[in-house]
């Protein structure tokens, strides 16, 4: 389980990094809740 977290964050951080993209459009993009992307990227 936290294998896939840290995967998730990788890729998110990796995204909105490349793309400029809000936590929304990641959170859009990767099919989760804006809250998850929210706040696992800001851990």
């Amino acid at each position: 389980m936290w294998e896939e977290i840290g995967e998730r964050v990788e890729m998110c951080a990796k995204y909105i990094a490349e793309t400029g993209a809000t936590v929304r459009a990641c959170a859009l993009h990767f099919e989760t809740s804006k809250s998850t992307v929210h706040t696992e990227v800001t851990l």
